[in-house]
């Protein structure tokens, strides 16, 4: 594993508003999840982060058009649709499909990372389709299941059953102490 922390990236994806207690697309442990974020962010410079947030597409395509019909006031709430604002000094990459490598800049700022280190919303949707492209373009990844939030704990539950057969292989399933531990435990040697 101590190759894989040599030159990690950690990805926070869509930690919006619109996810919050009792906004419209509330995910249960978005607190818990914006908290361990916040741990990791104290161990790691700006160029070792990055953000998304999704931003529905001027000119979506097939199913993403009715999304974007159902979704619209949603949509259209520059409020719901902001980062919250304790992370907002950080810089921002945009997305308007699930996966996060759909933003050019995010695939070349990744590709040549040793690990990429997966927090945000929603487990179930954004946070796995990202999982599965990373693995597609061969980079481990760490999937930190208390930096992660879903709609409720079935659903979070779920996205971990998928992603548990694909461990150790392709990504290890950890919580945020076990790997600021594990990432101490390598610095020292």
């Amino acid at each position: 594993m101590k190759g894989r922390l040599e030159n990690p990236m950690l990805l926070v994806i869509d930690m919006q508003n619109v996810y919050g207690k009792d906004q419209a697309w509330e995910c249960k442990r978005f607190e818990e999840a914006d908290r361990n974020i916040h741990i990791l962010l104290d161990h790691v410079t700006r160029e070792e982060v990055l953000f998304t947030k999704y931003t529905a597409a001027a000119q979506p395509v097939g199913v993403w058009k009715d999304y974007n019909r159902e979704n619209a006031a949603v949509n259209k709430d520059p409020w719901l649709n902001d980062l919250v604002s304790d992370l907002k000094p950080y810089p921002v990459y945009e997305k308007s499909t699930y996966p996060s490598l759909e933003n050019a800049l995010i695939r070349e700022k990744v590709k040549e990372k040793s690990c990429v280190i997966v927090t945000g919303v929603v487990a179930e949707c954004c946070v796995l389709s990202t999982v599965m492209s990373l693995i597609d373009m061969g980079i481990y990844v760490i999937y930190l299941k208390d930096a992660v939030a879903g709609i409720d704990a079935t659903t979070e539950e779920a996205a971990i059953k998928v992603l548990e057969g694909l461990s150790p292989l392709h990504l290890k399933i950890m919580t945020t102490e076990e790997y600021r531990k594990m990432k101490e435990g390598n610095e020292d040697e």
